[in-house]
């Protein structure tokens, strides 16, 4: 099986990054990416603008296109990534360490948003693709990805994850809950 390398969390001109949806798609084209996810801001404060879903659909890209939003868990404030397969949906605690949580409050976040009814499988070791060890840990009891919350250009290719699956999305989420992935990090503060 190939190796395919990805990103599940970037933003477009529909909420705050500085690239359309084709112009996103055509920059992690041109870095060799294999399947991205577009995962603009969905929540009382940042409201996606009309057409998002019909803009996304028009692509067409070489690249495995996930659709996804980044939602508001209102009541902590947190930021969690919803990706969706065909059938499969991930969902992803998105950038701890901005929120400057200690390993405790991270996993009593995880334990609330599943409470909730979002079955979190993922926490992102990353911060606008920069590694951040402290979320690297076992106690946290999610799979660890790394992304590059792509918004602009010194984001773009910072961080991705390789996975070991079909060029499927629900077979790339399945891995990555299976843990058949690597974490990559190019940038370093």
């Amino acid at each position: 099986m190939a190796l395919l390398r990805g990103n599940l969390h970037a933003h477009t001109t529909f909420s705050d990054g500085v690239r359309t949806p084709a112009g996103l798609v055509e920059e992690y084209e041109r870095r060799g990416y294999d399947f991205l996810a577009i995962t603009d801001h969905f929540g009382h404060e940042n409201l996606i603008e009309p057409g998002y879903t019909r803009e996304l659909a028009r692509l067409q890209p070489s690249l495995l296109l996930f659709s996804g939003v980044e939602l508001d868990y209102d009541r902590l404030g947190q930021h969690v990534g919803k990706i969706v397969g065909e059938h499969e949906t991930l969902y992803v605690l998105n950038h701890p360490a901005r929120y400057k949580l200690t390993v405790a409050e991270t996993v009593d976040r995880v334990h609330e948003i599943r409470r909730f009814g979002w079955a979190l499988d993922a926490v992102e070791i990353t911060d606008t693709g920069l590694y951040r060890p402290l979320y690297d840990t076992d106690e946290i009891p999610l799979v660890k990805i790394a992304t590059d919350d792509a918004h602009r250009p010194p984001h773009f290719g910072r961080a991705w994850i390789e996975v070991e699956a079909a060029r499927d999305r629900d077979a790339i989420i399945r891995a990555i809950r299976a843990g058949d992935f690597r974490a990559v990090v190019s940038a370093r503060d």
